[in-house]
């Protein structure tokens, strides 16, 4: 259930922490966390959204003759900053962006999801719940400070102290996330050297998006008190396992959850397979959204767990969708293609809108592929009506642009700057001279 804090609840918390200064934080369209700091000062100009602040500078806002904005805080996401300062702790706000005439700002990432969200309950639906899995690298800090390729482990998956070195901070980013209110689910090695993941508990879209950002930079500042440098980046390292960040999806109508009936062999609803098949038919172009960097396609290749093709699946994990064998209330669908360079309220939208898109249309799922994909050869794979997922930036962008339904999701100004912004970075990439170039051909020709 939804808290509601109110102003004196929250001057109370203040008090009791020793809070000096107050973080107004919002995301920005590309997924980097923003914010404003003030002092507690400020507090109740805050509180009554009268906070301006510059949205010219920020990547996919507003012009700079329409710059100010502004910041409108959630009031159920103040929370204290465990590790700051007992001389004066800081805490924070997640906030909304708004016009100066009080209207929600379409270029606001988590107003664009809050949107989607109505969307679906006027079908009916009351809950998008999620629970990602974002994977993550740490990496040594050298003398100055700055990221090296150094791993601070060589462990695998699963492992443990001595061979996870990366253990202590692990634990450490575990008890600074329960006390910010985490329910922390598991914590563990992952699959490659220097590779780790956090569980945290699933809840709704709006919860679930904010927590994300919240993690990414919890995890960050605590691996900089153990000198070293976290890093979301979807493939850090070639030849080992890139970062994913799996989302589990389910509908819920009040406390049912409506992808579940016991009248089906698989016990999936009629709902939930025409949200598998949304999903599948919008995964190329939801795939600039879900992985919007041009790392991420280093990820999104065959023989490192990563899905490259676009089918489903209860039985095996080489597909983009996998349905886990937990049923009832913990029935879901696990997108398995996302990383977490995305921007979370951005990337939920887009898959909501997909699986509401099949729901919406009666759409009818392909026939789940039970065998190894990896395994199969490009004719086996096109008999099975299985499609490859975008290989590049480019080919994702260019699948982005032909689905209106994606498009959608994102509205007309996130979609113009997002596409901008991309077009830039591919642009960049695709102009630079690279390492392996020279080492290929530099003595060659």
């Amino acid at each position: 259930m939804k808290t509601v804090l109110t102003k004196e609840q929250i001057k109370q918390q203040i008090k009791e922490n020793n809070v000096r200064f107050i973080r107004l934080q919002f995301t920005d369209l590309l997924g980097t966390i923003k914010n404003v700091e003030i002092p507690l000062s400020q507090l109740d100009k805050a509180l009554n959204n009268e906070m301006v602040f510059d949205g010219s500078s920020i990547e996919g806002f507003v012009r700079i003759e329409e710059s100010d904005m502004k910041l409108y805080p959630d009031l159920d996401t103040f929370t204290v900053f465990p590790w700051t300062s007992d001389k004066g702790k800081v805490a924070r706000f997640i906030c909304d962006i708004y016009n100066p005439d009080g209207t929600p700002f379409a270029g606001c990432p988590r107003y664009n999801l809050k949107r989607n969200l109505k969307l679906m309950e006027e079908m009916g639906f009351t809950t998008f719940n999620i629970g990602a899995e974002p994977e993550f690298f740490l990496f040594k800090l050298n003398g100055n400070g700055e990221p090296s390729l150094e791993l601070n482990d060589h462990g695998g998956y699963f492992d443990l102290s001595p061979t996870d070195l990366g253990e202590n901070c692990r634990r450490d980013i575990v008890l600074e996330l329960e006390e910010m209110g985490f329910e922390i689910e598991a914590s563990h090695h992952e699959v490659a050297p220097g590779q780790h993941e956090i569980d945290f508990k699933y809840s709704d879209a709006i919860k679930h998006a904010d927590d994300i950002q919240t993690f990414k930079l919890v995890v960050k500042t605590i691996a900089r008190k153990h000198n070293l440098h976290a890093t979301f980046m979807a493939k850090p390292l070639i030849g080992v396992n890139g970062s994913g960040m799996h989302c589990n999806l389910s509908l819920f109508k009040e406390n049912s959850n409506l992808f579940f009936t016991e009248d089906d062999k698989m016990q999936l609803s009629e709902a939930a397979y025409q949200f598998i098949a949304g999903i599948l038919e919008h995964a190329p172009a939801y795939t600039a959204i879900t992985n919007p960097t041009v790392n991420s396609y280093k990820r999104l290749v065959p023989g490192y767990e990563a899905p490259c093709y676009v089918a489903w699946s209860s039985a095996n994990r080489s597909p983009l969708v996998r349905i886990p064998s937990s049923r009832g209330l913990s029935t879901r669908v696990e997108v398995r293609s996302v990383d977490p360079t995305a921007n979370p309220y951005l990337a939920l939208s887009a898959l909501l809108v997909s699986g509401l898109d099949g729901i919406k249309r009666g759409l009818k799922a392909p026939q789940a592929i039970d065998q190894n994909i990896y395994r199969m050869d490009k004719e086996e794979r096109r008999a099975n009506g299985i499609q490859d997922l975008p290989a590049t930036l480019f080919e994702a962008l260019s699948a982005l642009k032909k689905d209106d339904v994606i498009i959608n999701s994102l509205g007309k100004h996130l979609y113009k700057h997002f596409i901008r912004a991309k077009k830039v970075e591919w642009d960049m990439f695709r102009v630079e001279v690279h390492p392996w170039e020279r080492k290929q051909y530099l003595q060659m020709y």
